[in-house]
């Protein structure tokens, strides 16, 4: 038997895990598995999530997982009888594709003391949305004298090597795409118009990131100027002193909502539905809206305020006349043949 340090890990917690909950099997007592995002949202969940969560639930042991919604997706498909991930979180494309492969359960709305306190908008029955993203253009001010104020501002010359993007595995990448297409003319149904305009970015792009994460750190390391970005995300780098602003174009930001959810077949369902319970108090929503996180709420309960409130809406239904949603469900129908294409013709 091999044993490395991953391995001696998983058994240390597991031993944690029997002893937190006696009850169970060997077999059940393994950690909360956890499928964050990498990046702001790791940071952000870290920092307020778990802890809430195992304050309200004796200590129990969790670990976080972060990757990609694809990659969760493709590790609870290999394994759905014994998935190794008990908690999933997900943009709205990766949220229809987890619930189409009937690869999550149902959330047990009827005992949730907070699904009803979530905005319409937010009350998913297959995976509430206790988070919304909104994704702009970020720049770092201290190149950029100009603020942007478009899409195409992408584009300008004096931008030569110092753009970022990411690839279309993240929601970002393939979101931002679908704007592009619509500047010239496209649609969710229709993305040529934006492949052609990334051709003709390329000379001005310094990198394609794998994910939103490895995005934000080209900022700090001064690789790139300007990008389009999420709005939480740049917060955790202004907080570092990393020199990088947030602006809504004017063709509209977009917004999202993300959902969490209960794996289907988790041996973890109860721990499972607590960690989301969690998610959703006022005070979790609180801590994540204020600095250096600024994840917008989705609790009624919870009053917009700080920063969120001045840059992006005084409360929901401001963001809702102001920012864009897309049509996932359109995308969805045709985003992987756009990722391979994109894999195939956007190199630099």
């Amino acid at each position: 038997m091999i044993l490395n340090r991953r391995s001696l890990l998983t058994t240390a917690l597991t031993l944690g895990a029997t002893k937190a909950f006696p009850g169970m099997s060997f077999a059940q007592a393994r950690p909360l598995v956890f499928a964050t995002f990498t990046g702001s949202w790791e940071e952000a969940h870290k920092a307020v999530l778990v802890p809430a969560f195992r304050k309200a639930n004796a200590d129990a042991a969790i670990v976080l997982d972060p990757m990609l919604s694809v990659d969760q997706i493709a590790k609870v498909n290999a394994a759905k009888a014994n998935p190794p991930i008990d908690v999933m979180l997900h943009d709205p494309g990766p949220a229809l594709v987890a619930v189409g492969q009937d690869l999550v359960e149902p959330y047990p709305v009827e005992k949730s003391a907070y699904y009803k306190d979530l905005i319409a908008e937010a009350q998913e029955p297959m995976g509430p949305a206790p988070f919304f993203q909104v994704v702009g253009l970020t720049y770092n001010p201290e190149a950029v004298k100009t603020p942007p104020t478009s899409w195409a501002d992408l584009w300008k010359p004096e931008f030569k090597g110092r753009v970022g993007i990411t690839n279309l595995n993240s929601t970002l990448g393939t979101g931002w795409l679908v704007e592009i297409a619509k500047m010239r003319g496209g649609s969710e149904t229709n993305v040529d118009p934006g492949f052609k305009a990334l051709e003709e970015l390329k000379p001005n792009l310094a990198a394609v990131a794998a994910n939103p994460g490895a995005l934000a750190t080209l900022f700090q390391q001064g690789q790139i100027d300007i990008s389009p970005g999420n709005f939480n995300a740049i917060q955790i780098l202004k907080a570092r002193g990393v020199p990088v602003e947030f602006v809504a174009p004017k063709e509209g930001a977009i917004a999202f909502k993300t959902t969490i959810h209960i794996v289907k077949n988790s041996p973890n369902r109860e721990l499972a539905f607590k960690l989301i319970e969690a998610a959703m108090t006022p005070e979790v929503q609180t801590t994540l809206m204020n600095p250096p996180y600024l994840i917008v709420p989705t609790n009624s309960k919870v009053t917009m305020g700080g920063e969120i409130a001045r840059v992006l809406a005084k409360d929901t239904t401001e963001l809702k006349k102001k920012f864009v949603f897309q049509d996932w469900k359109k995308i969805n129908e045709q985003r992987s043949a756009w990722i391979e294409r994109f894999n195939r013709e956007i190199k630099i």
